[in-house]
């Protein structure tokens, strides 16, 4: 087994060139950053992803019934999760009315979180303010900028550039007392208030399963894309009670993990 981690930049594409020229059987990729730069490399080895949210949209599969490429996988979040994350910030800050989801528009789902996260909302009458971010001064000036006004909160969906910085962005919600809703669980181990997302020990277990289908010959064309089936809620108490708010019972226990 080979494998090849490219934490920033240009990389992707390089270790993309040198997973291709070993010429696998298949390919597990992991992130919608890391299957594109794979697919320009090989339209022909076997490309198993994880923890791709718009797969169509990414131009990964033509339909996520019959893929029809060399490519399948698991969706890591459906458009509805948004629903879910803005319901759960609301929860927790009644008094929210402003939300800003904070996002690089360089990643390949950029787009696709922006538009589904104004329709939803708009249904619970929270103002979106597109937040868009490349660099780590670009975090502190957005949200320097942004909580210049009252009854705002945060929303970070999958995202390279906010995962890289997470230890800024927690520090900076504190400093603005944001409530925050985030994609990944490390965040909230390392300060953030709340995490609603999918089960990655199942996520993975389910990509073993399909990698060893394509081993003993089954096409990626044939295999549909999977969606999430398990989520885990993520819950940091003593980050509440630094933002001063209490939280609803029915959302404590509703908490898969609690960290107190």
């Amino acid at each position: 087994m080979d494998i090849r981690f490219a934490p920033a930049g240009d990389q992707g594409s390089v270790l993309a060139k040198e997973l291709v020229a070993l010429r696998p059987e298949v390919i597990l990729a992991h992130t919608a950053q890391a299957t594109g730069a794979l697919q320009r490399e090989t339209r022909v080895i076997p490309i198993v992803f994880v923890n791709v949210s718009d797969p169509i949209g990414a131009g990964f599969v033509t339909n996520l019934a019959r893929p029809g490429g060399n490519l399948t996988g698991l969706l890591q979040y459906e458009e509805g999760i948004i629903d879910k994350w803005l319901s759960f910030l609301k929860e927790i800050a009644p008094s929210l009315v402003r939300v800003a989801l904070m996002a690089d528009p360089r990643s390949p789902v950029h787009d696709y979180f922006v538009r589904n996260a104004k329709a939803a909302a708009a249904s619970l009458a929270l103002e979106l303010v597109s937040t868009p971010v490349e660099n780590d001064g670009d975090i502190e000036r957005s949200l320097d900028t942004f909580a210049r006004q009252p009854d705002g909160g945060l929303l970070l969906p999958p995202d390279a550039t906010t995962l890289t910085h997470r230890d800024l962005v927690i520090a900076l919600a504190a400093r603005h007392r944001l409530p925050a809703m985030y994609a990944f669980r490390v965040f909230v181990i390392a300060g953030g208030l709340m995490y609603y997302g999918t089960d990655q020990l199942d996520m993975f277990g389910r990509t073993a399963s399909y990698i060893d289908r394509i081993l003993r010959g089954a096409r990626p064309a044939d295999l549909p894309v999977q969606g999430p089936t398990k989520y885990e809620t993520v819950l940091n108490l003593r980050t509440a009670k630094t933002l001063g708010l209490p939280v609803p019972p029915g959302l404590l226990v509703a908490a898969d993990e609690v960290i107190e």
